[in-house]
């Protein structure tokens, strides 16, 4: 019994309380335009915060993972104070830049807080539960990584109502105090997981000679090329993820649910929630987890088709069949790019062991940092040199200039299938 009650107040509560914390990253789109209108920037300049943020999440977990396979409590608790001072710094300068209108000082200061002082606490975050839950839950390593992943996914739609709750409080436009209540409760909820975390008891680390030695050799166990395959199947998934995910709300306007963006938007961040959960937990019942990665591609792959033939966004308005075709669309790459994420750890794990898995997943890692910039841009650049805006229902759609992404989305998810295919080595997880 004891041992149970470790594993869930040990591994599980803390990596939730982490995971559920950071995940709020990606509410940036709920207050993006009030920022920019509050400093005075465009919404064009505010959004590179999010996608500094997203980079430097990569990067800081793809430097400071040997840090976290070391000390799990000192990688937390730098997460936790990294996370909660750039929410409150981002909340002095807008401030700032609500008393010094188009002041690009105040602009710098947001990119640093949001973009580089919470980068280094999401990365270090993201990384310090995933080894210690594999470890408690040694037989089920896909569920567990899944229900903290997956936490990181649902933030959002936990933290959202929260947030709009207190933008609507904020009446004379005071929108930095919201930054600052959300530091102060996220430290809490962070170190407390700092303070529980712990990996269990008869677990000792493995003794490398150095820290470069280590992870050099464990990757040596296998071809290289398997794991730059493994690297750029994870890119790929992450940036198609993203170039859709980007363009969404506006999908879901042109089909003609302009008044139900709301509910589409929550409906496709519990797909990806469940995505993370699902998927890993199903891999756990698979001889190789890759597999969940051929049959992430092959949907996606097969979805995009069928909206790209059928011109589903172009004349999905008033077509219930085609409208369901692009939700499905939707809904099924958010629970991809989900999967995506919740699988990768317990796939590395599985080719390279649990000794540097921290370290590899760090390095991995880094593959979500050029994602987080390429994704959005590429789809952006897409829409807005390919097409023409028509007015579709009182709003300004794109139809051709979203059907191109998903030609562009559609190659990159072959070439991903065709990495996972050839590539990537099969490996049952007992090995």
């Amino acid at each position: 019994m004891k041992n149970i009650q470790n594993k869930w107040i040990r591994g599980a509560i803390p990596a939730l309380l982490l995971h559920c914390s950071i995940g709020t990253v990606y509410c940036w789109s709920i207050f993006s335009q009030e920022i920019a209108d509050y400093i005075g920037f465009s919404k064009g300049a505010t959004e590179w915060a999010f996608s500094f943020a997203i980079f430097f999440l990569g990067m800081s977990a793809a430097f400071l993972g040997n840090l976290v396979e070391k000390n799990i409590h000192k990688s937390s608790l730098i997460a936790s104070i990294t996370f909660a001072a750039g929410m409150a710094g981002t909340g002095f300068f807008i401030w700032y830049g609500g008393n010094h209108q188009h002041s690009i000082l105040s602009l710098i200061g947001i990119y640093i807080s949001y973009g580089f002082i919470m980068g280094i606490g999401l990365g270090t975050g993201y990384l310090s539960p995933v080894k210690t839950l594999m470890l408690w839950f040694k037989d089920k390593k896909g569920l567990a990584t899944g229900l903290a992943v997956a936490g990181f996914g649902a933030a959002k739609a936990i933290a959202s109502p929260i947030m709009q709750k207190l933008l609507g409080d904020n009446q004379n436009g005071e929108i930095y105090k919201m930054f600052y209540i959300l530091a102060a409760a996220y430290f809490v909820m962070m170190f407390i997981g700092h303070l529980i975390l712990a990996k269990p008891a008869d677990w000792v680390e493995p003794q490398n000679k150095s820290k470069s030695e280590g992870i050099i050799a464990t990757l040596k166990r296998e071809p290289i090329i398997s794991y730059v395959a493994i690297w750029l199947m994870f890119y790929l998934n992450i940036t198609c993820g993203l170039a859709l995910i980007s363009q969404e709300k506006m999908i879901v306007k042109c089909i003609g649910l302009a008044s139900s963006v709301g509910l589409i938007s929550t409906i496709s961040a519990i797909f990806n929630a469940g995505g993370r959960l699902g998927f890993s937990a199903w891999a756990d019942h698979m001889k190789d987890r890759n597999t969940v990665y051929k049959m992430i591609f092959i949907l996606s792959i097969l979805f995009t088709a069928i909206v790209f033939f059928t011109k589903g966004i172009a004349n999905g308005a008033g077509n219930v069949l085609l409208i369901i075709f692009v939700l499905a669309l939707i809904f099924i790459v958010n629970a991809g790019y989900g999967g995506g994420f919740s699988n990768i750890p317990t796939l590395l794990s599985d080719h390279y062991g649990m000794g540097s898995i921290s370290a590899i997943h760090g390095i991995t890692l880094s593959a979500w940092a050029f994602a987080g910039l390429t994704g959005n841009q590429m789809a952006n650049a897409i829409v807005s040199k390919t097409g023409e805006f028509i007015e579709v229902h009182g709003v300004k759609v794109n139809p051709t200039g979203y059907q191109n992404v998903l030609i562009v989305t559609a190659c990159l998810y072959i070439v991903a299938l065709c990495l996972s295919l050839f590539l990537v080595k099969p490996i049952k997880k007992e090995n």
